[in-house]
């Protein structure tokens, strides 16, 4: 066996809406198997604050081959549109918002990381901003690290671009955040 390093995925999606509905939607938890193809379902275990903040999911996906997979997942660093807008976030908070979640898995040293932000551009226009670092060390797992982050990271891809259709085809959805 020889030391990997961490893998990281970014990208950047540029999407017709305003940050705020996208926020709603993001955090509307049984919505999420409405647009994103991977999610079985998302239960909520702990709500965390009222921010969010320690919130603690569990979000069952589908996997390759009819497999399905779950991943708990704590969400911190939590920033909402209305702390991001109006600079309660802090000086060294960036303008956005956004959160952090780390998928903790129940071996040591699988944990993986992710951030999502949501940058307005324009009005109802908003950039989204998603990373995920992991780093499989448990066998058989590490074996198949970039075939199993490839499969994720297209699903996670279609899951943004999917979350953008579904506002477009549902404009009743929180029309007073547009």
């Amino acid at each position: 066996m020889h030391a990997r390093g961490v893998r990281e995925h970014r990208y950047t999606l540029d999407l017709p809406h305003s940050v705020d509905r996208l926020w709603a939607l993001m955090q509307d938890y049984p919505r999420w198997t409405e647009y994103a193809p991977m999610v079985v379902r998302v239960e909520v275990l702990h709500p965390g604050d009222a921010r969010g903040n320690g919130l603690l999911r569990r979000v069952i996906y589908k996997m390759p081959f009819g497999r399905v997979g779950s991943a708990l997942e704590l969400v911190t660093d939590v920033v909402s549109p209305s702390e991001a807008t109006n600079g309660s976030n802090g000086a060294d908070r960036e303008p956005w918002c956004g959160y952090t979640y780390t998928m903790i898995s129940r071996a040591t040293g699988n944990d993986q990381t992710g951030r999502v932000r949501l940058e307005p551009v324009g009005p109802r226009q908003t950039r989204l901003h998603f990373e995920e670092r992991y780093h499989l060390v448990s066998a058989p797992w590490r074996w198949f690290e970039g075939p199993i982050y490839r499969f994720i990271n297209r699903q996670n891809e279609a899951s943004m671009r999917s979350l953008s259709t579904w506002l477009s085809g549902h404009p009743e959805y929180r029309p007073e955040l547009s």
